[in-house]
């Protein structure tokens, strides 16, 4: 019976509100020029990933009248498609500056770093943005030393031109942080707050201009990083970091071959794998797949837990998930608190169940 219940869940749309965590403000700094912010644009095969546009629609916040550019920086044909779809990718962007060169084939902190720093001096800009990826992670407190400045991370909520909300204690509390400081405002966002509103296609609509940065002048010392190689899963599932949906395994599983298990229901629902930290130092999948406040934050409209329990750094990282859905056979185990729907049982037989009942995908 419990089971059947679980099955008609998934059907639902259940929003339920939780307690808002409490709000601490520090003040840091003030800023009071106009607004003009260069974005951190990620690509990858010749298009914008999604968080960069997230965060665009961040900067909006910042105040009205204020210009966004994007800049992307890369080699090749890929790069020109990408600034290409960057420039009609939101209508607030008015300027995407391209950086076209083999010193940013691969995205190393130190050549990226060197860039912003160049791009910032011809711009003046006032906020420098990142998402709060490992993109962003890597590069921008980097930016941060070379300005002398004080990046403020993981931002979920901006107020104003200099007032910006993120959270601290793995979620718990959300701090409320006024930048008064010198120099541009360095900000990385966490994208899972500020979601994309559908935009309706508009050929008649103005593309931002797209304009070739001139290298000739930047200087380039030698790295003392160096790019070894990049290691990818060739899979037909969406992206952990934007999926719609996420089913996610923990140590419970107990194996490799097990973990499968989820892999399969995944698919069946059109959804992204996730897993725990213990799952993954146990070695059942990559570490890119891990979800959590060390992971990938994640902000699904269905997240589904098997054999999860719900650590403090795990909850951190699903807590905007709009439904949450967790099986685990310890009725005790702090999952339960903050999932909307839950059946103490095991996943052993739960999957295989959901398995054969679930409909395919279509």
């Amino acid at each position: 019976m419990t089971r059947t219940v679980l099955l008609r869940a998934l059907t639902k749309n259940k929003f339920v509100a939780s307690n808002a965590p409490r709000s601490i403000s520090i003040s840091i700094t003030n800023l009071s020029r106009c607004i003009s912010t260069l974005i951190l644009a990620e690509h990858e095969s010749g298009s914008i990933k999604p968080q960069t546009v997230s965060t665009v629609v961040a900067a909006n916040s910042l105040g009205e009248n204020s210009s966004i550019s994007l800049l992307l920086a890369g080699s090749g044909s890929s790069l020109q498609e990408a600034a290409s779809q960057a420039a009609s990718c939101h209508p607030s962007v008015s300027e995407v500056l391209v950086a076209d060169s083999d010193k940013f084939e691969y995205p190393l902190a130190e050549p990226w770093a060197k860039l912003v720093d160049f791009v910032r001096l011809q711009g003046d800009y006032s906020h420098i943005l990142a998402s709060s990826s490992s993109f962003g992670k890597n590069i921008l407190p980097r930016v941060a030393a070379l300005l002398d400045v004080s990046p403020i991370t993981d931002v979920v909520k901006i107020l104003g031109s200099n007032q910006f909300v993120r959270p601290i204690y793995a979620g718990n509390a959300l701090c409320t942080v006024r930048y008064t400081g010198a120099g541009p405002c360095m900000l990385t966002i966490r994208s899972t707050s500020f979601p994309v509103a559908p935009i309706t296609a508009d050929p008649e609509s103005k593309k931002a201009t797209i304009s070739q940065i001139d290298l000739s002048n930047f200087n380039d010392s030698v790295s003392k990083s160096r790019y070894v190689g990049r290691s990818t899963q060739d899979t037909e599932r969406p992206d952990l970091g934007s999926a719609r949906v996420v089913i996610t395994g923990g140590r419970a599983l107990k194996s490799v071959e097990n973990f499968k298990m989820i892999e399969k229901l995944a698919e069946k629902l059109g959804g992204a794998v996730g897993a725990t930290r213990a799952a993954v130092d146990a070695g059942y999948v990559p570490n890119d797949l891990q979800v959590g406040q060390t992971g990938k934050i994640v902000a699904p409209e269905l997240y589904m837990a098997f054999g999860v329990s719900g650590a403090i750094q795990h909850l951190a990282g699903i807590k905007d998930s709009k439904v949450i859905v967790a099986v685990n056979k310890d009725a005790d185990a702090p999952i339960f608190q903050v999932a909307d729907y839950g059946l103490v049982g095991d996943l052993f037989e739960v999957i295989p169940e959901l398995l054969e009942k679930l409909p395919e995908k279509k």
